[in-house]
């Protein structure tokens, strides 16, 4: 072999050796970015959990709000049952008399 043949495989050899290296660096890569891909998915789909969760209470929230009673709505509801026994009260002494 000649000199300019011995230059030409060392070049060779040298590029390879360098597209090994830089081979195992972008697997290297890629194992992190796969590693990171999937803690994101993971935390993706516990954020969706979170967000039907609270979806969930707030339509719970909603729904105890509109059938809330309010103070004034109790004491109107005590009172009529009050004025409703004493009703019943009078009716029951008339009937015993």
């Amino acid at each position: 072999m000649t000199a300019e043949d011995q230059a030409l495989l060392q070049k060779v050899e040298t590029r390879i050796r360098q597209l090994l290296l830089e081979y195992a660096e972008l697997r290297r890569e890629n194992a992190a970015l796969q590693a990171a891909l999937t803690q994101k998915s993971d935390e993706l789909k516990q954020m969706q959990e979170t967000c039907a969760a609270l979806q969930r209470d707030y339509a719970d929230l909603k729904l105890a709000r509109m059938i809330e009673v309010s103070n004034d709505d109790l004491e109107q509801a005590k009172a009529r049952l009050s004025k409703l026994a004493r009703e019943v009260n009078k009716c029951i002494a008339l009937m015993s008399v």
